[in-house]
């Protein structure tokens, strides 16, 4: 029986043990937060009991590593210094808080180039994730795969080899890869997984992706958009999910449900799907 780690986004408003019960209620083993205001507000408390209390209720059900997700208002290649001060201060001090929760993830968008051109774009955010990762941090930072629209970076795989191979302790980086953005971004998923994780391979390292978000795609195959679909009801369809969440070189990582469901009963249905597919 193959063991799938899923979940989805879940809010922690009500604190860390309240977001585990709630993961518990649509059987999911994991689940996504934003360490602070998604729009780059005030962060949230950790606070001590509440991290005791959660960190017991996922070591009694196995729970695997949970995923925080980086505000979309960072963007560590803006133009605007004020942006990027702004962006790197609020990095560390979410990497600071998660220390509380140690040797968990913490995803990013890469960055908008702000017509700088990719090269500018590439190479202030590899300086800048150097400024921001200390040695002995336990959390790994993600860089997400984006849909290459505007000025992103990350919209291909290429932008991501870039830049970690700018980056010192390239330890402390590991990449997330989101289903919906690579098919817009081009890469065939519905068609050729296979090669396009060897892609990935040849380029980065399997060994470097540790996050699936889970998404169907609204838009036809390299849209150069980003609008996610619940599961089966986009253009990559039911079928490639199902090998997607099967596939050799993905089945031990974690999968994280970004659709747009409007409720958890919505979230518990694609996840009872999924694990029922691979049992």
């Amino acid at each position: 029986m193959i063991k799938i780690n899923i979940g989805c986004h879940l809010s922690i408003s009500n604190g860390f043990e309240h977001s585990a019960k709630m993961a518990l209620s649509i059987d999911a083993n994991t689940f996504q937060f934003f360490p602070r205001n998604p729009r780059g507000g005030r962060a949230v408390d950790f606070e001590i009991l509440d991290i005791e209390n959660f960190l017991e209720i996922s070591q009694d059900n196995n729970f695997s590593k949970i995923v925080a997700h980086a505000p979309y208002t960072y963007n560590l290649c803006s133009a605007n210094p004020r942006v990027v001060k702004f962006s790197i201060n609020c990095i560390k001090n979410d990497l600071e808080n998660l220390e509380k929760l140690p040797e968990n993830y913490y995803n990013i968008h890469p960055g908008s180039h702000t017509g700088q051109g990719i090269k500018i774009g590439i190479e202030k955010i590899s300086q800048n994730l150097n400024d921001i990762i200390l040695q002995n941090q336990s959390t790994i930072i993600l860089l997400e795969t984006m849909s290459g629209k505007g000025s992103e970076v990350g919209g291909n795989f290429g932008d991501l080899k870039e830049i970690i191979n700018n980056i010192d302790l390239k330890e402390k980086i590991g990449i997330c890869l989101d289903t919906c953005h690579v098919f817009d971004s081009g890469y065939d998923i519905k068609n050729n997984l296979e090669n396009v994780l060897e892609n990935f391979d040849k380029l980065i390292g399997i060994n470097r992706l540790k996050v699936i978000h889970l998404n169907d795609s609204k838009n036809l195959l390299n849209s150069k958009k980003d609008r996610h679909e619940n599961l089966g009801y986009g253009k990559i369809g039911i079928s490639s999910i199902e090998k997607i969440v099967k596939n050799k070189y993905l089945e031990d990582l974690i999968f994280i449900l970004e659709t747009p469901q409007k409720d958890l009963l919505g979230y518990k249905s694609e996840i009872n799907f999924l694990l029922n597919y691979v049992s």
